[in-house]
């Protein structure tokens, strides 16, 4: 059975710490016409639940429609400064190196399972020449649902769509909502402490391995090839 590798991006693959307060601070101002004065917590949340709550904390009621508009938003900040990310952010050490080594193998499929709109993690990777070995069409993205574990449900759904066969699934993420949205589909999960979330924190949510980060390339490889 094949490898069906999904990743995480901000604080797994990448740092752009900062530029998601200030997009929505935008987006917010240009939908409601309101300043930002409650900032959600990010890591590891899906783009819907951010906005739920962003939304409910500014007196909004979060219906589909204010949802929509928002996103759309969101994806015109980033459309008009996603050109910031390469100075504003950077690559974490041995992202580049771990999805090139991973795409050499022709029994894995790299894909993704992020927060993020399916927009902004096309901006976010490819500003760091990260985007080519990953294939955005068999994505969970943030706008599937408020819980990570149906994200990681719909990329194996789309996956398996697309090849015509079952994979064996692999997140890879820095938050113990990595972690528990991979059990959540009995999948493997691997924590990289580059994140808010330290190396123990990972490992008492349930990961199978935990990695200090993704520089030692092998040691990506064995975690996921030899799980």
């Amino acid at each position: 059975m094949n490898t069906l590798v999904l990743w995480d991006i901000d604080l797994t693959l990448i740092d752009a710490r900062g530029l998601g307060r200030t997009w929505y601070r935008t987006a917010l101002h240009a939908v409601a016409g309101l300043e930002l004065v409650h900032t959600p917590t990010f890591p590891g949340r899906t783009e819907r639940a951010i906005t739920r709550e962003l939304l409910l904390a500014h007196d909004l009621e979060p219906t589909e429609e204010l949802i929509s508009r928002l996103h759309t938003e969101l994806i015109g900040v980033a459309t008009r400064e996603h050109t910031e990310l390469p100075t504003a952010g950077r690559a974490l050490p041995g992202a580049a190196e771990a999805l090139a080594a991973l795409a050499l193998r022709e029994d894995v499929v790299q894909s993704l399972v992020t927060g993020n709109l399916v927009e902004i993690a096309r901006f976010k990777l490819a500003a760091f020449g990260l985007d080519r070995h990953v294939d955005f069409e068999i994505g969970g993205y943030g706008t599937v649902s408020e819980h990570r574990p149906a994200l990681v449900l719909e990329a194996m759904r789309l996956a398996s769509a697309k090849h015509a066969e079952d994979f064996t699934a692999v997140v890879i993420g820095d938050t113990p909502h990595d972690v528990d949205a991979a059990l959540h589909h009995d999948a493997f999960a691997i924590g990289v402490a580059t994140g808010r979330s330290t190396a123990a924190e990972l490992r008492a949510a349930g990961a199978h391995v935990v990695l200090a980060d993704l520089s030692d390339t092998a040691a990506v490889l064995a975690a996921v090839l030899e799980r």
